[in-house]
């Protein structure tokens, strides 16, 4: 269900603000102005049906809807979701987005309530069983260069705008086979980030048709992990660590899992096959 009225989208909230801080920098005390991250509740809600609430970065928030029905599994696939917009209120803002009958009923069945922090994408699930729900495995039609991976890296500061004025983003790449930084997306949130890189690749024809891989500014955590298997991402390089569960997840699914990317240096978890030259 849809909101009666279009949205004037000048009422979104812009995704940093100033504020006037006092700094202690070069032995004194100064005034100055810093860029803040906001930092906003987000509901979303299926057929006019709340399903979760998030902490997110008010930008982008088609590709997040879509890309976190993509990632949750509450659509199969792009077409089942006709629209998402937004609508604003003093506590925050609402994602209407209308899906198909089939992915509905199915998420009738299996409701629950996800209501997620910046550092947390599981908080709020019933039960243990929903926490590590099955992924069906990944292809293995990807392989990348250990120079890939370093080049994507290299050049991935250059495109956090909102890092560089705050200090607080994290960021979600889609890279192509030679480095290069195809689509971006930043956030909050290190799952959020991934969310809406999702929803953005899913808007992108031929896209699975093409060789590359997820670069993420986080650790790999397990909620990383199976939001990009359940999007059919088969490579996922993150610039911190993986922890242990995450890793057991990629295995599972057949991921190709990097951590600790800083310069030429790398990790491979699982997957080594997919990284050319480690094997």
């Amino acid at each position: 269900m849809m909101p009666a009225d279009p949205l004037d989208l000048d009422a979104l909230p812009a995704p940093d603000a100033p504020r006037e801080v006092r700094r202690f920098r070069r032995g004194a005390w100064q005034s100055a102005l810093d860029d803040l991250a906001e930092e906003v509740p987000v509901a979303l809600e299926f057929n006019g049906i709340s399903h979760a609430v998030m902490l997110a970065t008010p930008a982008d928030l088609e590709d997040f809807a879509l890309g976190f029905a993509l990632s949750e599994g509450i659509i199969a696939e792009p077409g089942e979701c006709y629209g998402a917009e937004p609508s604003v209120s003093p506590q925050g803002i609402t994602m209407h987005i209308d899906i198909a009958a089939r992915a509905f009923a199915q998420l009738k069945v299996r409701r629950r309530n996800l209501a997620g922090r910046t550092g947390c994408g599981l908080c709020g699930t019933e039960n243990l069983a929903e926490v590590l729900r099955e992924v069906a495995a990944l292809g293995r039609t990807r392989r990348v260069s250990r120079q890939a991976i370093a080049a994507a890296q290299a050049a991935l500061v250059g495109n956090q705008a909102l890092q560089r004025r705050t200090g607080a983003m994290h960021a979600a790449a889609w890279c192509s086979s030679a480095g290069e930084i195809v689509l971006f997306r930043e956030d909050v949130g290190r799952h959020n980030a991934l969310d809406k890189l999702i929803g953005a690749l899913a808007r992108t024809p031929g896209w699975r048709g093409k060789d590359g891989f997820v670069l993420m500014t986080s650790r790999a955590s397990v909620e990383i992990v199976q939001k990009a298997a359940q999007a059919g991402i088969e490579i996922v390089a993150a610039v911190s660590a993986a922890t242990h569960l995450a890793v057991k997840v990629a295995e599972q699914t057949g991921m190709t899992l990097v951590g600790f990317v800083r310069g030429d240096e790398c990790v491979i978890y699982t997957g080594f096959d997919r990284i050319e030259g480690s094997v």
